[in-house]
C-alpha cells in the first residue's frame, strides 16, 4: 500500500553468492543437506506443497531420509544468522528505516502430539468470523521497501511460547534487532529514528516506554473507542496535584481541540487524504498486571495522536478514519506525513506472510517438534532472502498472459520463476553426498511402544494481577 510518492528507490543487486556463503557458515550440523534443502525450496518448480516432493529437485542431492534427518538433527546458528541479515543493505522509506513487527501463525490444529502450541487468531472473511486456531505463533521483524512494492527484507524470526508474555518478548526481540543494525552501520548519530510499525494487536505506548533508550519512533494503530488525556493542569496548591488532564475521546470530536499539526494530500486512488495530530497526549494506566514488574507509580507516557482520512476507497465502501499513537513529539508538516506513510507501509508484510505459505511452503511441513519448525523458518527466511538479493539478476520469465515487469521490478514470484538458471552458474558450496545404506527400522511384528503424550495447546502460567499477588507468590516459593 503506497499513498505518498517516494524517490530513490533503486535497484540493490547486493551480493548473492556472500549470502550464500555466509548462510552455509551459519550451519553447524547436517549443513550440506540444510543447504540443499533450501536451493530445493528456490528450484522447486510451482508451490512448495509437499517436503518428500523436495527430495527429487536436482539441487537436493541426498535422499528423503537425509531431508528429514537434517530438520530433526541439524543446527542453525541463529544469532550469527541474524547478524548476517542485519549487515545486509537496507532501503528506506523517506530516509528512514522502517521496521514492520507482526504475528502470524503456523497452523497445527490436529498435531495433538506437538508442544509449544497457542491459540493463533485466524481472520475470517464477514464480520465475527474470525476463529481461534492452535498452532505456533511466530514474531516476525522485517524492513519495509518505499513503493508500490511485495518485497520486505526479514531481520528475525520468533516462535512465541505458551509461557511468554508475547509484549515482553516482542520488546526484547526489536531491542535486539536494534542494537543489531546499529553495531552493523545501518543506523548512526544524527541519521531519522528508526521506525517500528504495529497493528493494533499490540501495546503501543507500553512498547514505546520499553524501547524509550533506543533511538526508535514506535508507531501504532488505537481502536477508535480509546480515550487518552492531555497534560494535568498546574498545582494549584490545594489537595493531591493531578495526574491527568481533560479526555480526549477519539469517538467524541466535541473533545477534540484544535490539532497542532494538519497535511492535506492529493491522490489518486483515496481522493483528498487528510492527517491532523494532536501532542502531548497520554493513555491512563490503571491495571498493573502488564505493570506487574514496574514497582513504581505507572508512568505517564505522552505522545502524540495522529487521525487519517481518506475522502473515498479504491472500491466500494464508506472510509472510516484511522487512529496512531506514536511516541515522536515535536511533528511538523513533513514529519507527520513521514509517520503516517510509513505506518501505512506495515501491510507489505502481509505479502511477505501470504508468499511464505503459499509458495515457499512454509506451514507445509507436518513436523512434530517445534526446533525442527524453527530450523524450517530459518531455511525459508533464507530462501526468500536470497531471492531478493537476485532481483537484479534474474531475468523475466513471464507468462505469455503477465505483463511485462518493469526494470528492478520483478515479483518474488517471478524471480524465483528465474532462480533455477542463476543456481546452474553458482558454484557449489555442500560436498558430494556419501554412498549410504537405509537403517534397519523397527523389527517387523513389533509396535511402537513409546507413544507420544498428548499435549493442550494454549496458556499454561498465571500471571500476578497485583503486586500483593506477586509478593505472595513469591513468599509461597521461597518458604
Amino acid at each position: 500500500m503506497s499513498i505518498l510518492p517516494d524517490d530513490g528507490l533503486g535497484d540493490g543487486t547486493g551480493s548473492l553468492q556472500a549470502l550464500r556463503v555466509g548462510f552455509y557458515g551459519c550451519l553447524t550440523t547436517r549443513s550440506d543437506a540444510l543447504f540443499e534443502l533450501t536451493d530445493a525450496v528456490l528450484c522447486q518448480g510451482g508451490p512448495v506443497t509437499s517436503l518428500p516432493v523436495l527430495s527429487l529437485a536436482g539441487a537436493f542431492r541426498r535422499g528423503h531420509g537425509g531431508l528429514y534427518d537434517a530438520l530433526s538433527s541439524g543446527r542453525v546458528d541463529a544469532d550469527r544468522l541474524r547478524r548476517l541479515l542485519a549487515g545486509r543493505p537496507i532501503k528506506r522509506v523517506r530516509g528512514r528505516i522502517v521496521l514492520a513487527v507482526d504475528v502470524t501463525g503456523w497452523l497445527r490444529p490436529d498435531a495433538n502430539c506437538s508442544p509449544g502450541r497457542l491459540y493463533c487468531h485466524v481472520t475470517g472473511h464477514g464480520r465475527g468470523q474470525d476463529q481461534m486456531v492452535p498452532g505456533w505463533a511466530y514474531s516476525f521483524i522485517a524492513a519495509l521497501e518505499p513503493g508500490p512494492t511485495s518485497w520486505t527484507q526479514i531481520l528475525d524470526a520468533q516462535r512465541l511460547g505458551p509461557d511468554d508474555d508475547a509484549a515482553e518478548v516482542t520488546a526484547i526481540q526489536v531491542r535486539c534487532t536494534v542494537e543489531r543494525l546499529v553495531g552493523a552501520g545501518q543506523h548512526r548519530s544524527g541519521d531519522a529514528p528508526i521506525a517500528i510499525v504495529v497493528d493494533a494487536g499490540y501495546d503501543v505506548p507500553r512498547l514505546a516506554f520499553q524501547l524509550r533508550d533506543l533511538p526508535v519512533v514506535v508507531i501504532g494503530r488505537l481502536r477508535s473507542d480509546r480515550v487518552l488525556y492531555r497534560a494535568a493542569p498546574a498545582y494549584a496548591g490545594i489537595g493531591r496535584p493531578q495526574r491527568h488532564g481533560t479526555a480526549f475521546r477519539l469517538s467524541d470530536p466535541s473533545t477534540w481541540d484544535t490539532p497542532e499539526t494538519a497535511t492535506l494530500t492529493d491522490t489518486d486512488r483515496y481522493g483528498k487524504f487528510t492527517a491532523q495530530a494532536w501532542e502531548g497526549l497520554h493513555p491512563w494506566l490503571k491495571q498493573r498486571s502488564a505493570w506487574i514488574d514496574h514497582d513504581q507509580t505507572l508512568p505517564i507516557i505522552e505522545g502524540t495522536v495522529i487521525r487519517i482520512q481518506s475522502e473515498r476507497l479504491p472500491h466500494t465502501g464508506t472510509p472510516e478514519p484511522v487512529w496512531l499513537w506514536t511516541s515522536a513529539g515535536g511533528i511538523d508538516e513533513e514529519l507527520l506525513d513521514s509517520l503516517w506513510s510509513a505506518w501505512l507501509r506495515r501491510f507489505d508484510i502481509e505479502h511477505t506472510f501470504r508468499f511464505l505459505k503459499q509458495t515457499l511452503g512454509w506451514t507445509v511441513p507436518q513436523v512434530r517438534d517445534p526446533e525442527s519448525a524453527d530450523r524450517w523458518t530459518w531455511l525459508v527466511i533464507v530462501a526468500f532472502t536470497q531471492l531478493a538479493a537476485a532481483r537484479s539478476l534474474a531475468a523475466d520469465l513471464r507468462l505469455p498472459w503477465e505483463a511485462p515487469a518493469a526494470p528492478g521490478r520483478l515479483t518474488p514470484a517471478r524471480v524465483r520463476r528465474a532462480f533455477p538458471d542463476l543456481h546452474q552458474a553458482l558454484p557449489r558450496l555442500t560436498s558430494v553426498p556419501k554412498p549410504s545404506k537405509p537403517g534397519p527400522g523397527r523389527p517387523a511384528g513389533q509396535r511402537n511402544r513409546r507413544k507420544a503424550p498428548i499435549r493442550d495447546p494454549g496458556k499454561k502460567a498465571k500471571r500476578d494481577k497485583t503486586l500483593a499477588q506477586r509478593k505472595q507468590r513469591l513468599t509461597s516459593t521461597q518458604a
